[in-house]
């Protein structure tokens, strides 16, 4: 069997990585080619493109770069007709997927699409559904609550656990207590940490306390030098600094996820430029009343979401203070988030 992984940016290219991984262990002797990073090359997949030349967000990001879009597309599509691959896996990255399938299905009659955390379409545009069921053989969802999303449709997909709860299980966590130390997870891309971190770091200086951030894959350290004032330092390891941190202030993804499964009280962040329309406008937009994945799995607020309009240093500064000094408050958000952890360890469907 050969197959083709198309993945755009750091957090697909680890659950890509392990997904192979999985796949190997079934069929040895498999192939994979695709689109990615460090993580799946080492897992032993045939590069065409690093994500960091697709990792493209926002609308100003895309004009500016879409040349090199285009490139990517023609680049893809060539080497689908090149690899003639038995089976084409789409990870999240929803936008440039599925162009690529519809391609793949007028191209490669054959060829079965599996679309590997699929987009969000619960949460925003719901009407991709419809394209994703046409298009896809199979949809493996990463949250227990999406196969009965998609059934409400008349769709189906399967819960195959979470890649991120299942890495961290496997994790060798270090043996050290917590510090009175603030993380900071400012994003994986240049434009959202470039938004996001100068706030962070003046709300997290008036604690007095050290200050960590943690460095994005692929994203060179040089990057980070004018952020690095006294009492800041930089950090590659993610995952030890958040299983050590007494707090984290960390921009909406995937990690508020990985830093609740690690037991590290937070805020999340995130600058909208839009912001001042974002009150009006999240009714016609958003599905679900909450932006953070840790707040959308458990069903309510765990983690203050500083998001949009409420993204000030004050509201931070002010959270981070609670979460400092509030015994019973950070002791109620660790408990849920167990909760959180036995949701996802129980696959349904």
């Amino acid at each position: 069997m050969k197959y083709f992984l198309l993945v755009g940016e750091a957090s697909g290219d680890m659950h890509a990585a392990a997904y192979v991984s999985e796949l190997r262990k079934r069929d040895p002797e498999a192939l994979f080619v695709g689109t990615g990073g460090e993580k799946m090359a080492q897992a032993g997949v045939k590069l065409l493109l690093h994500y960091d030349k697709m990792a493209f967000m926002g609308v100003i990001a895309v004009l500016r770069n879409a040349r090199q879009i285009r490139a990517n597309f023609r680049l893809v599509e060539q080497a689908l007709m090149e690899e003639k691959p038995d089976e084409l896996i789409l990870v999240d990255y929803p936008s440039f997927n599925l162009k690529i399938a519809q391609f793949a299905r007028e191209h490669l009659p054959n060829i079965r699409i599996v679309y590997y955390i699929p987009p969000k379409v619960w949460a925003w545009k719901t009407h991709r559904i419809h394209r994703i069921a046409r298009l896809c053989d199979e949809v493996e969802a990463i949250f227990p609550f999406e196969p009965e999303f998609y059934a409400r449709y008349g769709y189906s997909c399967r819960y195959i656990g979470n890649p991120t709860l299942q890495a961290i299980e496997s994790w060798e966590r270090p043996n050290t207590p917590r510090e009175n130390r603030i993380a900071i997870l400012p994003g994986s891309r240049k434009n959202e940490i470039r938004n996001c971190l100068r706030k962070m770091l003046h709300a997290a200086k008036e604690t007095k306390l050290p200050i960590s951030i943690a460095a994005a894959p692929g994203i060179d350290e040089a990057f980070y030098q004018p952020y690095l004032t006294e009492g800041v330092r930089l950090e590659h390891d993610t995952w030890s600094l958040l299983s050590q941190a007494q707090v984290a202030l960390v921009a909406s993804g995937t990690a508020t996820l990985e830093a609740a499964l690690l037991g590290c009280p937070q805020v999340a962040v995130y600058r909208i430029i839009t912001s001042r329309w974002l009150g009006w406008l999240k009714p016609f937009i958003f599905k679900i009343p909450y932006f953070t994945l840790v707040n959308i799995i458990a069903g309510k607020q765990v983690i203050y979401e500083a998001i949009g309009p409420k993204f000030s240093t004050n509201n931070i500064r002010r959270e981070l203070k609670r979460l400092l000094e509030d015994d019973a408050y950070r002791q109620e958000m660790i408990n849920e988030y167990n909760a959180i952890y036995e949701k996802l360890k129980i696959p349904v469907g």
